[in-house]
């Protein structure tokens, strides 16, 4: 039976709430401006896009980085080369394995995110000045890098 009346030791400010939501809408936006220049691309495929190597990357680097099977990574890599984002190559450094590449059409796609991404940087300069966004920038690497 719950206790209408119990008392919670509450955050006075839900940091993780605020930075869950932010990031939410933050890759809406940018899914969103993605899509608009002519990039259809789904959410999940964000995984691939952002941890991909310009000099292409191997199926099992793209997913140890994205925390994703080997599996799921392949569905969106085979995904993204039936629409023409990715290519898979001869990796030349052993002729046996293959590197995933960006397209043309890949890099197209990355560029209307980076553009959108440097749009939102511009923004939280003019709210937070460039110092501010230098020190929120270092405590989210930090909190990023804790595993």
């Amino acid at each position: 039976m719950s206790t209408p009346s119990r008392r919670l030791r509450e955050p006075e400010v839900n940091t993780t709430y605020l930075l869950g939501r932010a990031h939410k809408l933050l890759n809406q936006r940018i899914q969103e401006a993605v899509a608009a220049a002519g990039h259809p691309i789904r959410p999940a495929h964000s995984a691939v896009f952002v941890n991909i190597d310009r000099a292409g990357s191997r199926l099992t680097q793209l997913a140890e980085r994205a925390a994703m099977s080997p599996q799921a990574m392949g569905e969106l890599v085979d995904d993204l080369v039936r629409r023409g984002y990715l290519e898979r190559v001869p990796d030349p450094a052993d002729r046996r394995a293959k590197l995933i590449v960006l397209t043309d059409l890949g890099y197209d796609a990355l560029q209307a995110a980076f553009d959108t991404i440097l749009d939102i940087e511009a923004e939280l300069v003019a709210e937070l000045g460039a110092g501010g966004l230098a020190t929120m920038q270092r405590a989210l690497r930090r909190l990023a890098e804790e595993d």
